[in-house]
């Protein structure tokens, strides 16, 4: 890889002249150059379809439960909403992770010595775009963080798992 440069920086440096070669060849440029102005680039416009020869595009319609705006907060956890009700919450997350969930709503409030073991919720999800439960015997008032596990995520091609959990901030049930 050394002997690039030197070979290059020779070559670069001799000059094919008749004075230095002896011949009188003329010497080939390497490049040419002529005076004149800019040609601005050229610019496509279709009309009709999007492109001569393809048909035109039809996009399929998209249900509402699609349509949920799904907050973008952490691009680590799954999005969810968590609408309260009465001692209760309905959780909801976009389907895309697995056919098979789990929610539960851990309270906030301190305990003094061993903390209680969350009760999971599994929920199986068919093809909807949305994937919902509810949560419900908790105490209104009380402040709880609602949990989502998807513990069957599916792997990319690469070996990694897609998100696999998501989680609310402090909500409290009416």
């Amino acid at each position: 890889m050394a002997l690039v440069p030197l070979l290059l920086v020779g070559a670069c440096g001799k000059s094919d002249t008749p004075e230095s070669s002896g011949t009188s060849a003329p010497a080939a440029p390497w490049l040419s150059v002529e005076e004149g102005s800019r040609t601005p680039s050229p610019v496509v416009t279709y009309t009709g379809s999007p492109r001569p020869g393809l048909p035109p595009v039809s996009f399929l319609p998209t249900s509402s439960a699609c349509a949920v705006p799904w907050p973008q907060s952490d691009a680590v956890l799954i999005p969810i909403i968590v609408t309260p009700g009465s001692g209760s919450f309905r959780v909801q997350w976009p389907n895309q992770y697995g056919r098979t969930y789990r929610v539960t709503a851990v309270p906030q409030e301190l305990v003094s010595g061993a903390q209680p073991e969350p009760v999971w919720q599994t929920v199986t999800t068919g093809t909807e775009c949305t994937g919902s439960a509810t949560i419900s015997g908790l105490q209104s008032g009380k402040p709880y963080v609602v949990w989502l596990d998807a513990p069957d995520t599916p792997r990319r091609a690469d070996g990694s798992r897609d998100l696999y959990s998501g989680k609310s901030g402090v909500v409290r049930p009416q």
